[in-house]
């Protein structure tokens, strides 16, 4: 029987971890689990540390997808987030796609949404949205880690970080178990060291 609970998670759509973590939220929602769904940014995460040139690259690169989902909340909804981040996703982590230009127009053209939001990527019109979005994130676990943030009835931690996404009975033990963790006060870390990468 899985935990009778609420869930708030927050991603980077460039993040290949997010997106894991993501699919099996995705799994957990499905069983009746309420999920909000929210950005947060590598990209604002790192804004002002001193990081290699290819991370810098990357970072840079990652303000276009969060800043068109973001968009689309402001100007949508809420209900916007998910089927946007998730039309995004399966084009930049599954299917390999490096053309951020061409994902954003399809994925935007997938679920429906006006194909203007595409300029946002190169805006920084909604940026005080998405720095909201992204402190709020921060405030539950500080900025000390990464995404994604999952967050049970308020209690936020960063991960689970987890390689292939659990489907089915897996996904509710795994969410019955980060749900008893959030339930003890003093609880704030587990972690060892990853020895692949996301398997998609």
């Amino acid at each position: 029987m899985t935990t009778a609970a609420e869930a708030d998670v927050w991603f980077d759509p460039m993040c290949p971890w997010a997106w894991m973590t993501t699919r099996w939220m995705t799994e957990v929602e499905r069983s009746g689990v309420p999920v909000r769904w929210h950005v947060m940014s590598l990209a604002l995460l790192n804004e002002h540390r001193d990081v290699d040139e290819r991370h810098r690259r990357f970072l840079d690169r990652a303000w276009a997808p969060v800043r068109v989902v973001t968009a689309a909340r402001v100007e949508h909804g809420e209900t916007a987030v998910k089927p946007l981040y998730d039309a995004i996703g399966t084009r930049v982590h599954p299917e390999g796609r490096k053309d951020l230009d061409a994902v954003l127009a399809e994925a935007l053209a997938e679920v429906g949404l006006p194909a203007r939001l595409a300029e946002a990527a190169r805006s920084d019109a909604y940026d005080d949205a998405l720095r909201a979005s992204h402190a709020r994130a921060v405030a539950l676990v500080g900025d000390d880690v990464g995404t994604p943030v999952v967050a049970i009835d308020g209690v936020g931690y960063f991960g689970p970080v987890v390689t292939p996404a659990p489907t089915g009975d897996d996904a509710l033990r795994l969410w019955d178990g980060l749900v008893a963790m959030t339930r003890l006060p003093g609880f704030y870390e587990l972690k060892r060291t990853r020895t692949e990468g996301p398997s998609f």
